[in-house]
């Protein structure tokens, strides 16, 4: 039994799954202030909804997985789990999800999130084989949890500060996959994906990660001026950590070697403060 759930959970990227997750509730919380507790469904409909979703790419891209080094022992490639075994884990995960998030933010936000399966599983994963530069419309998935959660707390799409967030969440996540290249660019030959690094040279990536790191950081610094955050309390620590983050993006231009792992930590520290500034933003 523990043997089966661990492959389980192997299969469904639980930490990107609980990343979702999280920038779902960062939007719902202080669009709904008082009644955090609302968003239990919602949490768990998105967290649900991702990790069907990121078994459903596991299944697809299992042949090339097993050539890589670094997903070789996940567990299609590696035998410990049937293709029909990952298929109905994946339909479960789906099926249990989707109706949280009707439940929590309406037909409208069962349909986006349906969507987002779609783009992630069906186009993205394929376009992954045909250009370096797939992540940028991957990326998109990145605003549904926050639309979501918008939507859940009963806010108008109109509405600009929504622009906002779903650019942020949105743009953080392209520099976020381009930093983990270098160290996977060795599978990725094996693989046959287009790799950018192998496109641009090392240096030139660097660049551009450094460049999508301080967009991400300007990015963050549109959320006070649309409105999405407005305390004093949030908006210093934003500010400091949008100078940090500039600041760090600018030792990947140093020397011969970039710091990849480093700004790839940094990266997701950042990222991870800003959904905890939205979230105590109405409360400060």
């Amino acid at each position: 039994m523990k043997a089966g759930l661990r492959r389980v959970g192997e299969l469904v990227k639980p930490r990107i799954a609980l990343a979702a997750a999280a920038s779902a509730l960062a939007v719902f919380i202080p669009a709904s202030p008082g009644t955090a507790w609302r968003g239990a469904p919602l949490g768990l409909g998105v967290f649900l909804l991702a990790c069907g979703a990121g078994a459903l790419n596991q299944l697809l891209e299992r042949r090339l997985d097993g050539l890589m080094e670094r997903t070789q022992g996940r567990p299609l490639p590696s035998g410990r789990l049937a293709p029909d075994q990952a298929l109905a884990a994946a339909l479960a995960l789906l099926g249990a999800g989707l109706p949280l998030i009707i439940l929590a933010a309406g037909a409208a936000g069962g349909l986006l999130a349906a969507a987002a399966v779609f783009w992630y599983d069906g186009v993205y994963t394929g376009l992954k084989r045909v250009t370096a530069f797939a992540v940028v419309p991957g990326a998109l998935v990145g605003a549904v949890p926050p639309v979501l959660g918008w939507l859940a707390a009963g806010r108008p799409w109109q509405d600009p500060r929504l622009l906002a967030l779903c650019f942020f969440f949105t743009l953080w996540q392209v520099p976020h996959f381009w930093l983990l290249l270098p160290g996977q660019a060795a599978d990725l030959r094996r693989a046959g994906f287009p790799s950018l690094g192998d496109a641009l040279g090392e240096r030139s990536l660097a660049r551009l990660c450094a460049v999508w790191m301080c967009t991400a950081a300007g990015a963050a610094l549109l959320l006070p001026v649309f409105g999405a955050l407005g305390s004093a309390g949030a908006l210093l620590p934003l500010c400091a950590a949008a100078g940090w983050l500039t600041w760090k993006a600018a030792t990947l231009l140093r020397g011969a070697h970039a710091p990849w792992r480093a700004a790839f930590a940094q990266l997701n520290a950042f990222v991870l403060l800003v959904m905890v500034l939205l979230s105590v933003d109405p409360y400060l």
